[in-house]
């Protein structure tokens, strides 16, 4: 995939969640059907996906996440990536009334290959990736030895985790 621009595509990796139904279904349909529209945004393609995760919620109550993590190539910007995964997100129902908010979908831009940013609309990678076993085992079972900057790979990160009293729910669904 190039653009006729010539720009080339690097990898992106996308945290899907949820914990209420959608116009779709419940949580695990609607990150089937999320998928499939990632995959439709321009200049973008799959290419992993890792199983589904059943996660307790952080800082807040509501029922279980379902939680996941996607590889993507693509040649978009990150800012248009985010755009495009917040317009998913709003297709969904997604409604933000309070931080940590159950919610229909939820998106979320967790790295971008060659990319640290810190700014008001983004931050790579995410600020709280290294702290989230929903983040951590799906990213560590499809791209193990990604190096996340400044902190390790994503299966050293992981075991960090696993070995801190981190007071976090997380399996991985058959």
């Amino acid at each position: 995939m190039t653009t006729g621009n010539g720009t080339k595509p690097r990898a992106a990796w996308i945290g899907l969640g949820a914990n209420l139904p959608s116009r779709v279904g419940g949580p695990k349909e609607t990150l089937e059907a999320a998928r499939k529209r990632i995959g439709e945004l321009p200049e973008t393609r799959v290419t992993a996906v890792s199983s589904l995760y059943e996660s307790a919620p952080v800082d807040a109550g509501g029922p279980p996440f379902i939680n996941q993590v996607l590889r993507v190539e693509t040649t978009l910007p990150p800012l248009s990536l985010l755009e495009g995964l917040q317009a998913i997100e709003l297709a969904f129902g997604r409604e933000r009334p309070f931080r940590n908010a159950p919610r229909t979908l939820d998106l979320d831009l967790l790295l971008v290959a060659g990319e640290t940013r810190t700014d008001a609309v983004l931050t790579l990678p995410h600020p709280r990736l290294h702290e989230r076993l929903f983040v951590l085992m799906p990213l560590a079972e499809i791209d193990a030895d990604l190096h996340v900057s400044g902190l390790g790979t994503a299966a050293t990160l992981l075991a960090q985790l696993m070995a801190t009293e981190h007071g976090q729910d997380c399996r991985r669904l058959a």
